[in-house]
């Protein structure tokens, strides 16, 4: 099936002849009506577009196998000379059927409802950087120094409404302001269905023990991955995230390696990224980690590095069942605190809570202590690392 908006091309393979070519409207009744007309022996091969998912949703009851190819690896379409609906059909029809078809992983319902959450939580997200970036734009074109303080904030909503501004352009202000409590209202509720998924998951808790890796970036990580048996090793999962360096080798000339591929799961890859960014703040390896790159290739490169680690920890985390071997307990205990608070539990005020240690000063020294013994031993480790000596010769 050649998928397109509104329609989709299907060409019927039989005994290795094309014995049928159709054209079928992609709305729900017509599709479920053709989906009945084939058999369970028969298997449905599409490509990956905005509405493959719902294609393949309607179809599987009804047949064998719907099998889902990665349209970038499928070249005899990608580099037809003659590209038509019914040849790009045709051709999807002959490379499944003779085993050439890069299949992709399809989703379970459950991924699949928490891909589609992760996504909107990122659209809701951009449209509030959006309306701060407005904000800040009237504010820059009115020669008004930054705010020194929380600008979206109460205090910062005061100092705006003091401002000298023309009218048109306060009021503005004051619709964008509106619009961004509306935003914000939106992207609370969202967090907050992400936090009670993240409670109801042990997956979750477990990643929570990384540092940087809170509620919000365990959720996407975990609606990207899916099942991660599907990754054989640390290193899969990594190029699955678009974490790994472009490899060119040709002949006797050397591998040359480039900026990672950045294929895959763009949302996630940011999550990581940012979950770098906030790793290095966390006393322990993954900090020294950090500043062991930076100092040789600035934040930018340190920051990829660490997500890609983030990633080979994830896996490690995951396929395990264990976690992470430095965590610091009460602070996990301190950060499942905040997620329980998000997805609306009660305050509990005058007795202790399940976060009560880390706001024990001995206790979260002795913790402090022992993950910064961890650090300084990585240090050291790397400290007396030489680099490898040159091949020679031999005879």
């Amino acid at each position: 099936m050649d998928i397109h908006r509104s329609f989709a091309q299907v060409a019927i393979l039989e005994d290795g002849k094309i014995t049928k070519q159709v054209r079928v409207e992609l709305t729900h009744e017509p599709l479920v009506a053709f989906a009945k007309t084939l058999s369970l022996e028969d298997e449905v091969v599409i490509e990956v577009t905005g509405n493959s998912a719902a294609v393949e949703r309607l179809m599987r009851p009804h047949v064998k196998r719907v099998v889902v190819a990665n349209p970038r690896l499928v070249r005899a379409i990608a580099y037809a000379r003659v590209k038509t609906d019914k040849i790009d059909a045709a051709t999807l029809a002959k490379l499944h059927a003779a085993g050439f078809v890069p299949e992709v992983w399809v989703a379970d319902e459950d991924t699949y409802n928490r891909r589609r959450q992760a996504a909107e939580r990122a659209g809701v997200l951009a449209q509030l950087v959006r309306i701060k970036g407005r904000m800040k734009a009237i504010l820059h074109a009115n020669l008004i120094p930054p705010y020194k303080g929380h600008l979206f904030g109460k205090a910062g909503q005061r100092w705006l409404d003091g401002l000298p501004l023309p009218d048109e352009e306060r009021g503005m202000l004051r619709r964008l302001m509106t619009e961004m409590e509306r935003v914000a209202a939106q992207l609370a509720e969202i967090d907050k269905t992400l936090a009670q998924q993240t409670l109801a998951d042990q997956r979750a808790i477990k990643l929570m023990t990384i540092p940087g890796i809170g509620s919000v970036v365990a959720s996407v990580v975990l609606a990207s991955i899916g099942d991660i048996a599907r990754f054989p090793s640390a290193d899969k999962l990594s190029s699955y995230f678009g974490l790994t360096p472009r490899i060119r080798q040709s002949g006797d000339r050397p591998a040359r390696h480039g900026r990672i591929s950045k294929q895959g799961n763009a949302d996630a890859r940011k999550m990581l990224v940012e979950a770098a960014w906030s790793a290095k703040t966390a006393p322990g390896p993954l900090r020294a980690f950090f500043n062991r790159v930076q100092k040789k290739r600035g934040g930018a490169a340190a920051a990829v590095a660490t997500a890609r680690k983030l990633a080979v920890m994830i896996w490690h985390v995951l396929s395990s069942g264990k976690e992470y071997a430095y965590a610091r307990p009460s602070f996990t205990a301190m950060k499942l605190r905040k997620v329980e608070l998000t997805a609306g539990a009660p305050r509990a005020y005058g007795k202790a809570g399940s976060a009560r240690d880390y706001w024990i000063k001995e206790i979260r020294d002795r913790e402090a202590g022992y993950i910064a013994r961890a650090e300084q031993a990585y240090e050291r480790m790397v400290a007396v690392w030489k680099p490898k000596p040159e091949k020679t010769a031999v005879g």
